[in-house]
């Protein structure tokens, strides 16, 4: 009989973890059968328990979220090799030389020296990178549909990450507003061409106004130096904790969330409001 297999700080242990896992005849049943496309939706989700962790300022949890993501690229990378395609070793090869690569100032003699001067040589660095990639996968023979000038951002991310980084790649070359109040008038537009779509009656139209007006929305939080993914956790973390003040106070007057009328939700939501303004004092 072996030796039960013992937690380790050695990225090894891991590695040969899920090995076992993935063994097709004695590993974990659940496991065996992931796929690229399966396992997918997990790393997703555990990269916003990062995120959720950070927001937190847990440190315990950061580090457990952490372990939960890596663990997700060493199951990415384990499936590869088992298709022949890589392994974890050239994973961790090909980020190192990425940033030794991208990072000449630190790694190498470069004239890039503040951090504008630091961004600049990035983005350029980045833009070899991606011709050298769309070559290659010209001489494999896949398609290559990446000609426009916003084609570099990619498709599959959060739709208000992939808003933000259009914006910015659209701001590169001067197609942007010169400061935040004219969005405003934007807004205020949008909200218009929503209230007419709404009063048509015409859902697909409703769809398309409320894009616009979450683009523009976006829009405004890149001028103010507000991450709308950030601002919009911070709302979600704020509407959970008045509505739990909702059903709390609810519970204590021996009443439901189904049964209580939507005025007197309100009440207890403004009475929330009033007390977080309390706790947090003067501005």
């Amino acid at each position: 009989m072996t030796d039960p297999i013992q937690p380790s700080r050695d990225i090894a242990q891991l590695l040969d973890i899920m090995s076992a896992l993935r063994a097709p005849e004695t590993g974990c049943p659940w496991d065996i059968v992931q796929t690229f496309e399966t396992i997918k939706p997990y790393t997703i989700e555990e990269a916003y328990e990062v995120a959720d962790a950070i927001e937190r300022a847990d440190m315990d949890d950061l580090c457990e979220e952490l372990g939960d993501l890596l663990l997700q690229v060493v199951f990415h990378a384990r499936m590869a090799e088992e298709a022949g395609a890589f392994d974890f070793g050239n994973v961790v090869e090909a980020v190192t030389a990425k940033m030794i690569r991208r990072h000449p100032h630190v790694f190498a003699r470069s004239a890039a020296d503040t951090p504008d001067a630091v961004k600049i040589q990035w983005d350029t660095i980045k833009q070899a990178e991606k011709a050298e990639r769309r070559a290659r996968r010209l001489r494999r023979g896949l398609a290559d549909d990446a000609t426009g000038f916003l084609d570099g951002v990619q498709r599959h991310q959060p739709a208000l990450s992939e808003a933000l980084k259009l914006q910015q790649r659209a701001a590169n070359v001067g197609f942007d507003w010169a400061e935040p109040a004219p969005i405003l008038d934007k807004i205020e537009e949008e909200i218009g061409e929503l209230r007419e779509a709404l009063h048509s009656g015409d859902r697909s139209k409703v769809a398309d106004e409320l894009g616009d007006l979450v683009f523009a929305l976006v829009n405004l939080g890149r001028h103010t130096g507000t991450d709308p993914e950030m601002a919009l956790r911070g709302t979600n973390t704020k509407f959970r904790r008045r509505f739990r003040h909702i059903e709390t106070e609810l519970q204590t007057s021996g009443e439901t969330l189904e049964a209580a009328t939507l005025n007197r939700m309100e009440a207890l939501w403004q009475d929330a409001k009033a007390i977080e303004r309390a706790l947090a004092g003067p501005a």
